[in-house]
Order: structure tokens, then C-alpha cells, then sequence
């Protein structure tokens, strides 16, 4: 698909896209991101992480616009440090979904994270965060999983591979959630309905941009909605399959400046 000579959105992804495996934003990529803003574009943030997860992130690089938070769940406005929009997930729904599953492949375990600018990850015994420079705290059962409304529920399996369980949650919990596969380890449930397309399109309307005129980049299959809602999608050299495959293009790693490669010739 040819690209159109310019877009008014530059929609990222964090991990496993516009940042490294350390956390940083590379001074090629914040160059590359200075071009398209001069050219009159704006940056959104479109990430898995809950807002409070970002929020020191965001404040290390300096970023001040938008962020669509906690796979489409949070709106977040970094400048003003204010939460816009959220969208809980029905706890009851929630517990049924995790035993409709358990149903399936036998036990999970599971982590929640909570809802509003300051909630904190819970995960419960034998859940074992994948990112480890994210915090959470651990419980002692489930059932306190549910004692705040939460915004999404993750899941690992003692056996089950990302995709595998990634594809039975999805089969077992009908409209009770959406399921997510969001990176390593990562099988998430959101509220029904809502993903990473959902929330551009509210963090769009908000810009007052159509997401049509948006490029987008991610490296997991929770970034399809993104794609199918933006003007171009650009997967990573690290992506997933099924992103690689529905992308209009595929750049270099996030560890090789693959969003830049793909600013600098658009707004270069």
C-alpha cells in the first residue's frame, strides 16, 4: 500500500515498539518523533500498560500528549496529568470469565489491574509478572483480586503457550470479555468491546483527527484493532505473526530504530 505523503497522528506502541528493552526512547526515535511534530503531527501513546504505569515513564521522556492506556480501558492527558476517560470491567463478569476458562486448560493464575490514575496491580500467588520493572502487589487469594473495581484481568497458564492460551480464553469467555495477547506472558481480559481501536477512536474525536489520517506501530496482535482503525499500520521486525501479517509494512526492531526508519522517510 503506498504511503499518503503525510498523516496527521503518529500513533506508537511502547513495549516491544518505540521503546528498548531498557525502557528508553533512543535519540534517533525522539529526533525522528521532533520531525513529524514539526510537520504538524501529533504523537499518541496507545499502550497496554494502566496509566500508573506510565506516568514516571512519561515523565522521563518528557511527554505531554495523550495516551490511550490499559489496552483502550484509560485517556490519559500526560500534560495535565489527568485521567479523561475510563472504562471498568464488570468484576462479576470477570470472575465468571476466569472459571469459564479454568474450565478449559485447568488452573491460572491471574493479576488485575485496578481502575482510576492511581490503581495499583494486584497479582494473586503463582502469577509472575512478565515485565519486571512494573510493580505490583501479591495477595493471598483471588477473592482480593475483586475488592476494587479493576480495568483488566491478565493470565498466565503453568503449560500453555501465549497463543494457545490467548485462543482458549477467547473461545470460553463469549461476550463476558474481550481477550487480549498483549507480549510474552501477557494473555489479557478487558471489558467487552473495548481495545486499542476503541481508544484511539476516543483519543482521536478528543484531537478533533479523523484515525484514518493516523500511521500506527506495534508489535503484538493486541495492536490489530489499532491497524484496522489507522490510515497505515508499520509492524516491527519483532512482531508477532499475525501483526506482521496484517501490517502494511514491516520496519526494523525496536531495537534498531524501526520507528524512525519509517518517520524519517515519511516526514524526513
Amino acid at each position: 500500500m503506498p504511503l499518503p505523503p503525510a498523516y496527521a497522528l503518529v500513533a506508537t506502541d511502547l513495549d516491544g515498539t518505540l521503546l528498548r528493552r531498557d525502557d528508553t526512547v533512543s535519540p534517533r526515535t525522539r529526533a525522528a518523533l521532533g520531525l513529524a511534530a514539526a510537520a504538524g503531527a501529533r504523537h499518541l501513546v496507545v499502550t497496554g500498560r494502566p496509566v500508573p504505569a506510565v506516568r514516571e515513564l512519561f515523565a522521563g521522556l518528557g511527554y505531554q500528549g495523550l495516551a490511550v492506556c490499559g489496552q483502550g480501558t484509560q485517556v490519559y492527558d500526560a500534560g495535565a496529568g489527568r485521567l479523561i476517560h475510563a472504562v471498568s470491567l464488570d468484576r462479576e463478569a470477570a470472575a465468571a470469565a476466569l472459571g469459564k476458562i479454568e474450565a478449559q486448560v485447568g488452573q491460572v493464575f491471574a493479576a488485575v489491574d485496578q481502575d482510576g490514575a492511581d490503581g495499583r496491580t494486584l497479582i494473586e500467588p503463582g502469577y509472575l509478572m512478565p515485565h519486571p520493572a512494573l510493580s505490583a502487589r501479591q495477595t493471598l487469594h483471588r477473592d482480593e483480586l475483586w475488592a476494587a473495581p479493576v480495568i483488566k484481568v491478565l493470565i498466565r497458564h503453568p503449560e500453555l503457550d501465549d497463543d494457545a492460551l490467548a485462543a482458549a480464553a477467547h473461545a470460553a469467555v463469549g461476550d463476558l470479555a474481550t481477550v487480549t495477547l498483549s507480549g510474552p506472558g501477557t494473555v489479557e481480559l478487558q471489558p467487552y468491546g473495548i481495545d486499542k481501536g476503541a481508544g484511539i477512536a476516543l483519543a482521536a474525536e478528543h484531537l478533533g483527527l479523523d484515525p484514518a489520517t493516523a500511521i500506527a506501530f506495534g508489535d503484538m496482535p493486541n495492536d490489530l484493532p489499532m491497524f484496522r482503525s489507522c490510515g497505515y499500520g508499520v509492524a516491527m521486525a519483532n512482531a508477532h505473526p499475525l501483526l506482521r501479517a496484517a501490517a502494511d509494512e514491516v520496519t526494523l526492531s525496536h531495537q534498531d530504530d524501526g520507528v524512525a526508519v519509517v518517520l524519517e522517510r515519511v516526514f524526513g
